[in-house]
């Protein structure tokens, strides 16, 4: 069978470590959705390791490492995240039927982020290489082995951006392309047919989300999204896998929420909480280093998001960073909601603070406050907490029963 770890608010729920701690009880970890506009940071024996594409598992030597045919590559930055981690010849497998992110797509995002449309994106171009595969003009990583059915795909992609300001030369174009497909075509596989042969053996599957649901492209905070499925049903699309074959979804929330971008954020603190979250959390985007805007757990947009994903449970992460704080708000509920939450203001529950959280691995080792606030989200959630994450190390999750 497959489990599913999702993020369920709007990103960087610390997802990176979940997965790298789940890694070594699977055979496969899948990416399914998303491109290099993700980050997950891992800390690992004191080394901190930031991945964009290569799926978290990279840093266990069983772990077989899948690049899904949901996400969108950018081939220049597969190649230069993959230069660390030696020969990954038989532990990474990319998508045939993953899009490509072309040289002028960021061009073109940047252009759109210069505009009123801007919506705070990473300006990598996941946008318009996703609008390039639902407008049948995209190019993908199998094309790649065709070079002459390449050059026509490729012409037909420039005439559909024909409007865009300093497009490449079509010859451009093909000397970037044949500069790396040899880096990544000894890479490149029908990763469906691995998958579901993996499973036919009997072998185990972990697909790890990126972003947060509530970016999600249909049921997120909707124009100010992402532009992929960051929820469960993705993993399927974005793998080729059938909803018969998940078994787990596990979804990942920080004890208080963070948002990158522009677009609604009702808990969003803009004072001292807001901005001692942000620097005792090293609240950075591990892709931009853009400073995250911060605030309380909104357990009404959990819930949600964990009813949409179907989540069988919950990972709580970074609890200790509220340690310090007198005084605890979470957000219960709305006035003035839609689905948008462009107007809703959130109603408020306290919660005592606490101290020396930080580290803990025991649920009775930690303070007594902290203990209540756990217990009081999962019930505001409806859904069972069964781990909370006390520190960046690997080794410090407190596992609930």
């Amino acid at each position: 069978m497959a489990d599913v770890v999702v993020g369920v608010q709007w990103g960087d729920e610390g997802k990176g470590k979940l997965v790298d701690r789940l890694a070594p009880n699977y055979d496969f970890v899948v990416r399914f959705q998303g491109g290099h506009n993700a980050g997950h940071t891992i800390v690992a024996k004191g080394k901190t390791h930031a991945l964009h594409l290569i799926p978290s598992g990279v840093l266990y030597p069983q772990c077989q490492n899948v690049i899904g045919n949901g996400v969108v590559v950018a081939l220049d930055a597969l190649v230069q995240e993959m230069q660390p981690f030696g020969d990954l010849k038989g532990r990474l497998f990319v998508s045939d039927r993953a899009h490509l992110i072309l040289p002028h797509h960021p061009m073109q995002d940047v252009h759109t982020e210069s505009t009123q449309s801007a919506i705070g994106t990473t300006k990598k171009g996941i946008g318009p290489a996703y609008q390039d595969k639902v407008g049948r003009v995209g190019l993908r990583v199998g094309d790649l082995r065709e070079p002459k059915l390449l050059k026509d795909k490729l012409a037909h992609n420039l005439s559909a951006h024909a409007n865009t300001p300093d497009l490449p030369t079509l010859n451009a174009l093909e000397d970037y392309l044949n500069t790396y497909a040899p880096l990544i075509l000894p890479y490149t596989t029908d990763t469906t047919a691995l998958l579901w042969e993996a499973l036919d053996h009997g072998q185990k599957i972990l697909l790890e989300g990126a972003q947060g649901s509530m970016l999600d492209v249909d049921f997120g905070t909707y124009p100010f999204v992402t532009s992929s499925t960051t929820i469960a049903a993705g993993a399927c699309s974005g793998s080729g896998l059938s909803v018969k074959d998940i078994d787990k979804i596990i979804g990942v929330a920080k004890a208080y929420c963070t948002r990158v971008g522009l677009g609604p954020f009702p808990t969003e603190d803009l004072g001292q909480v807001g901005a001692y979250l942000r620097e005792k959390g090293h609240e950075y985007g591990t892709t931009t280093n853009r400073a995250r805007r911060c605030g309380y757990f909104d357990a009404a947009a959990v819930r949600y998001a964990c009813r949409l994903n179907g989540c069988s449970e919950v990972a709580l992460m970074k609890l200790d960073v509220l340690d310090g704080l007198k005084e605890i708000l979470v957000g219960v509920g709305y006035e003035n909601a839609s689905p948008s939450l462009e107007e809703a203001k959130p109603i408020y529950k306290r919660f005592k603070g606490w101290k020396n959280s930080a580290g803990v691995s025991d649920f009775n080792a930690l303070p007594k406050e902290a203990q209540e606030y756990i217990l009081a989200l999962q019930e505001l959630i409806g859904v069972k907490i069964s781990a909370v994450s006390t520190s960046p190390q690997r080794e410090n999750m407190v596992l609930l029963p």
